[in-house]
């Protein structure tokens, strides 16, 4: 997604304060995606992934300029890292299956890296999987 590193970096920013968001942008992500295949149809899968997300963070709405398929994806700015504090940005872009109880998720999870390698990203993505899995 275009937007991710701008969605981190101000994340960071209103954590570490003046200049942060300036070193934010600088630094490596760590991305992670996963792709699962829920037995549910489209509409209860997207109530499910709605669910997981908002009791994980704060739901982050589509840009204007958003295309059609990026409108459609699922955003939660969640905690990954130690003791949660690094921003982890999750998107779900749902697919309806062939069958009417089948629909595929792809779960992408961003996260910037600092000195110290958390896989926040990659922790965040696995951690919502089997949240949805459950």
């Amino acid at each position: 997604m275009d937007d991710e590193d701008e969605i981190l970096a101000e994340a960071i920013g209103s954590i570490g304060g003046r200049g942060s968001r300036f070193v934010a942008r600088r630094l490596p992500n760590n991305v992670h995606e996963i792709t699962l295949h829920l037995p549910l149809s489209y509409e209860r899968a997207r109530a499910r992934v709605s669910e997981v997300f908002d009791l994980q963070g704060r739901r982050i709405a589509p840009r204007r300029s958003a295309t059609a398929e990026e409108r459609r994806a699922l955003r939660v700015l969640t905690g990954g890292g130690a003791w949660n504090m690094n921003p982890v940005l999750v998107t779900a872009v749902l697919t309806a299956g062939e069958g009417e109880e089948r629909t595929a998720v792809l779960l992408r999870a961003a996260a910037k890296e600092g000195l110290v390698r958390q896989r926040a990203g990659e922790k965040a993505a696995k951690r919502i999987a089997d949240l949805l899995t459950g």
